[in-house]
């Protein structure tokens, strides 16, 4: 992912070391919880707690990160008290209430979005227009190298120094990257935070030649904006506008559909490859091709267009599913054709994100910018929680129907990108009826 722009080097390299102590996080807590509470129900709901607060925190950090003059630092300091927060929940597991230690992971886990969208909408800032879609790509990448090196680290520090290690290496990892997020570029043009309608600043976007008066009286009448009313102008920027409507609409149902696949795959792996422990060896091959996927897309990045990959991308995913639900019926296991199934999964979900990436930048406004992104990551993450939540009852019921309802939501994308799509257009005028 090497790149000559000084900047995006930078750029990519905390982004990289952030997301693979994000993703490291989860399962070190897991275990940890295991180890010094012995409870699966606790440590179940603390990974719970951590993640489903992030769906909250994500249009409110957004927020923020766009009226900061300078976004980097709040990033910089997001991270850090990220990092804090993790170290905290290891030093309160097994010493205080556990409800204190809940309370402590909800917190924590409101700061998640920095790590994924409020990091990405830092880069059109950090690039100029002609090499952001090849930029685009490589971050995209960022997320599939944490996905592969995250868990393995995690379960290798694990078992060579403990658990409680590895939430330590994780919680060092996140920090490691706040200098990076501290050196990201400020805003071209000032921050705007009137109480009215306002104007995109001086952004990537070419200005008018001439500066544009604003009336004296509104200026000096101007006030600060309240909290609710970006969070509400950060949620609208996204329903409102049909592109970035439909690509999160395929997304969440793409992340719903990932949800139910990855809590099958350890029930997957022990029907077909002798041993529940080979699920999260799937998972490491779906998440390599999605990086070979990416990393060829970044080669060439105007090969296709991002909208398209968008609507394709679910149908593949959905074949795949389905695919695998035939596998896991079979009385016989083929573990060759299951990992390819898995595999073809990535191939989608890796170009899928590359393009979500794309089409939010092309249609973000940039006074808005940060809160598209972190609201879209906190949908996101909404979808996957509620797919991994039905997988359990569906897959207790019948491993192949949890397959199928995977394979069912992920092809329902396709169709919602184009109902939206379809609803954007106007009207036509109806035609005068002649009379008798």
């Amino acid at each position: 992912m090497a790149d000559r722009h000084p900047s995006l080097r930078a750029y990519l390299a905390g982004a990289l070391v952030a997301r693979t102590g994000d993703d490291m996080a989860g399962p070190a807590l897991l275990l940890a919880a295991l180890a010094r509470t012995g409870s699966a129900t606790g440590a179940s709901s603390l990974l719970a707690a951590v993640t489903v607060s992030a769906a909250v925190g994500g249009p409110v950090f957004g927020a923020l990160l766009d009226r900061a003059a300078r976004p980097g630092r709040l990033l910089a300091g997001a991270l850090l008290l990220y990092a804090a927060g993790l170290a905290v929940i290891l030093g309160g597991l097994g010493r205080v209430p556990f409800a204190v230690t809940l309370l402590v992971a909800v917190v924590a886990g409101l700061l998640g979005p920095a790590l994924s969208g409020g990091w990405t909408a830092q880069l059109p800032r950090v690039v100029p227009g002609k090499r952001l879609p090849r930029a685009n790509a490589l971050d995209a990448m960022t997320f599939g190298v944490a996905g592969l090196a995250g868990p393995a680290l995690a379960g290798g520090v694990a078992e060579a120094s403990g658990a409680s290690t590895a939430v330590v290496v994780a919680a060092v990892l996140i920090a490691a990257a706040a200098p990076a997020a501290w050196r990201l570029p400020a805003p071209a043009g000032p921050v705007a935070t009137p109480a009215g309608p306002v104007a995109t600043p001086a952004g990537p976007v070419a200005a008018p030649a001439g500066p544009v008066a604003a009336p004296a009286e509104s200026v000096a009448t101007a006030r600060p904006a309240p909290m609710t009313g970006l969070v509400a102008s950060g949620v609208r920027a996204v329903l409102g506008s049909p592109p970035l409507a439909r690509a999160t609409l395929t997304s969440v149902l793409s992340c719903a559909a990932q949800g139910l696949m990855i809590t099958c795959l350890p029930l997957l792996g022990e029907r077909a490859l002798g041993g529940a422990g080979f699920g999260a060896a799937l998972l490491s091959g779906a998440a390599l091709s999605a990086l070979a996927a990416n990393a060829i897309l970044a080669r060439h990045p105007r090969a296709v267009a991002p909208d398209s990959v968008l609507w394709a991308a679910p149908l593949l995913q959905a074949a795949a599913l389905a695919l695998a639900a035939a596998l896991a019926l079979a009385a016989t296991g083929r573990p060759v054709a299951l990992v390819v199934a898995v595999m073809a999964v990535g191939v989608a979900e890796g170009p899928q994100l590359t393009a979500l990436f794309a089409v939010r930048h092309r249609e973000a406004p940039d006074r808005l910018r940060s809160q598209v992104f972190t609201t879209g990551a906190s949908l996101k993450i909404t979808g996957f929680a509620m797919g991994a939540a039905a997988a359990g009852p569906l897959a207790g019921w019948s491993l192949p129907g949890a397959l199928l309802v995977a394979a069912g939501t992920a092809a329902l994308a396709t169709p919602a990108f184009f109902a939206v799509r379809t609803a954007d257009r106007p009207a036509r005028p109806a035609r005068p009826v002649p009379r008798a």
